[in-house]
């Protein structure tokens, strides 16, 4: 995906100009990038769907599996990674163990029909930011904008 190519203080932007007074000034708008990992290609859809309906969220990326995040982040520099626990191949919890081993500092939800059985304590040791069941998009609506909005 094209990644835009103005910049400002480093973050990301896209600018368009206005005239205010007899002053032209260059407004900005920071656009935030998030990368979906589901093995399942519906949950992937839906929640691309949903994220993208709101204003400065955009999915820059999708990967089926921990492998294929991982490269995907690495190319990508997302954001915001949203994760899956159960996939083939690697685990959510083992893809955020090994992005932050690989110093990635984005903010990581595990977004997952089992957050009831994930353990705080494993999610904090691998990085996770916020454990957040799929049952409750409002909770992911709401972790995702105070995320993105720190960052």
């Amino acid at each position: 995906m094209c990644r835009d190519k103005w910049y400002v203080t480093g973050q990301k932007a896209k600018g368009a100009l206005q005239l205010i007074g007899c002053h032209l000034v260059r407004l900005v708008t920071v656009t935030k990038y998030i990368l979906l990992v589901d093995d399942s290609k519906l949950i992937r859809l839906a929640t691309r769907h949903f994220l993208e309906s709101h204003t400065g969220f955009v999915v820059c990326g999708e990967a089926v599996d921990g492998i294929d995040a991982l490269e995907k982040a690495s190319h990508l520099n997302p954001d915001l990674i949203i994760l899956d626990i159960a996939m083939p191949r690697m685990s959510g919890l083992q893809t955020a163990r090994e992005l932050r081993a690989r110093m990635y500092s984005a903010p990581i939800i595990l977004f997952t029909w089992y957050a009831d059985a994930v353990q705080p304590g494993d999610a904090a040791e691998a990085g996770i930011t916020a454990v957040i069941s799929k049952s409750n998009p409002a909770e992911l609506q709401s972790h995702v904008k105070s995320l993105l909005a720190a960052a």
